[in-house]
């Protein structure tokens, strides 16, 4: 699905976070500058500030804080990747090298850390408890899932419903975060600014079942890391979760063993149980129950082109190869 129209539709407002970016990233530090631009300009699709700037205009938002709490909100999306790399030892991503892979995980952690204090740092200007508020409870929830996640590592018992909730905490939150925040800007109704945050819960979580959908359907080049990387750290993702409880008994073996001990050795065995206990269409289902949630949360936002869009957007995370 083609979401150029998305774009098209926010071209000035995105045109300025990107502005805004690049003159939040700037530090006296040379090393802060060089790691910031480089992670912050590899090629990501600005999903979450894009979702804050749909919000902001759906609810016909007339002021500027969105261009800063959309620029809060990849800040901190960014510091959480610099994190994620690390903690994961990552070596690829977007299809290039990751920040620690070349500048070592210590400075990538700093880097991360600066990003949150600069974030931090915007809050205060934007002048609201409550962007504030949300946005603390958020960082806080998806450092919770990120501790999650890693006691969930290695760990074949691992129930779809811990997978889920990890999911959510660690990467549904933010863009429930980005669509809340455009309502209350506007000060929106409680009902409305329920049915954002429940749409961006939905198409967070749509948005990271795809991903373990392409872990394991897409090329290295579309999805821009390596193939099996979940696999590889012992990460129990949705599709390991369900092919283990529905294969047959040596399926269900290979891949308890996979996910205890991480690796590749058996990666083509792996991918096969996935393909005929047909845990990638289960995983590709539930994404797209999570997706037309979002497009349902969506009946309570005033009808206009950037609800449209948002719908749209719903429909892509669900769509794309990549």
């Amino acid at each position: 699905m083609n979401i150029q129209h998305t774009y098209d539709l926010i071209t000035n407002d995105m045109q300025s976070v990107n502005g805004m970016i690049q003159q939040k990233l700037h530090s006296e530090v040379v090393l802060i500058n060089q790691l910031g631009h480089y992670i912050i300009n590899s090629g990501g699709k600005r999903l979450r500030p894009i979702v804050v700037l749909l919000s902001a205009h759906a609810f016909n938002y007339k002021g500027i804080n969105h261009i800063d709490i959309a620029t809060i909100i990849e800040f901190i999306h960014t510091a959480t990747l610099l994190h994620d790399d690390v903690v994961d030892s990552s070596q690829l991503r977007r299809g290039q090298k990751t920040a620690n892979n070349i500048w070592g995980s210590e400075a990538s952690v700093l880097v991360g850390d600066f990003l949150y204090s600069r974030a931090f740092e915007m809050m205060v200007s934007v002048g609201s408890m409550r962007v504030m508020e949300i946005l603390a409870h958020t960082t806080n929830t998806i450092a919770e899932g990120e501790v999650m996640q890693l006691l969930n590592c290695h760990d074949p018992d691992t129930t779809e419903e811990r997978y889920l909730n990890v999911i959510r905490s660690k990467t549904a939150k933010l863009f429930e975060a980005a669509a809340q925040l455009g309502a209350v800007l506007c000060n929106a109704s409680d009902i409305e600014e329920k049915a954002m945050a429940a749409y961006g819960m939905h198409l967070g979580t749509a948005f990271q079942l795809t991903d373990d959908v392409l872990d394991y359907g897409a090329s290295s080049e579309d999805l821009g890391k390596n193939i099996g990387d979940d696999l590889a750290e012992g990460k129990p993702t949705l599709p390991l979760i369900y092919a283990m409880r529905h294969g047959s008994e040596l399926e269900s073996k290979i891949i308890f063993n996979a996910i205890k001990e991480g690796g590749l050795g058996n990666l083509n065995q792996v991918i096969k149980a996935i393909q005929v206990t047909g845990a990638i269409d289960y995983t590709a289902e539930a994404a797209h129950r999570e997706s037309q949630k979002a497009i349902q949360a969506l009946e309570y936002i005033p009808h206009s082109l950037y609800r449209e869009s948002l719908s749209d957007l719903a429909q892509f995370a669900v769509s794309r190869a990549y």
